[in-house]
């Protein structure tokens, strides 16, 4: 069980890790980098699935989910609250199951490495929560 000032460091912790992780897939740009920068990793790393251009539809998508996910990832940070974060224990849910299905369906395993992220946070923010004025039971 932890304190409810670790559980809103939990939330704050998640958004920021979202926000360094989501930030450049918000252009079409900054999103081509990432994907030059993955798929030279998954070669380096010898991976046979790897990371290809984007077209125009695809590219907005990411664009699009890097936008939302930046946006809710400001409100985690300055809303941080265990109601919060459980709505965000709910898209991790989400991610890591599209991600699962994804790679299932050919997509790199490098992606699994951001799945391990989602399932670590989400267990983190669903932690039994003592409030602040609760004091911890002895045992005799």
């Amino acid at each position: 069980m932890i304190d409810s000032r670790m559980n809103l460091k939990i939330v704050r912790a998640s958004a920021w890790y979202d926000l360094v992780v989501t930030s450049a897939l918000m252009t079409p740009w900054t999103a081509a980098i990432v994907l030059s920068l993955l798929a030279s990793l998954s070669a380096q790393l010898g991976l046979e699935r790897g990371f290809a251009p984007l077209d125009a539809m695809p590219m907005m998508l990411a664009n699009l989910l890097g936008s939302v996910v930046v946006v809710w990832s400001l409100w985690r940070v300055r809303h941080a609250s265990q109601r919060v974060g459980h709505y965000d224990v709910i898209a991790r849910v989400l991610f890591a199951v599209w991600q699962v299905y994804a790679v299932s369906q050919g997509a790199s395993y490098l992606i699994l490495v951001v799945t391990a992220m989602e399932i670590v946070f989400g267990i983190a923010q669903l932690l039994p929560v003592r409030e602040a004025g609760d004091q911890p039971q002895r045992v005799a």
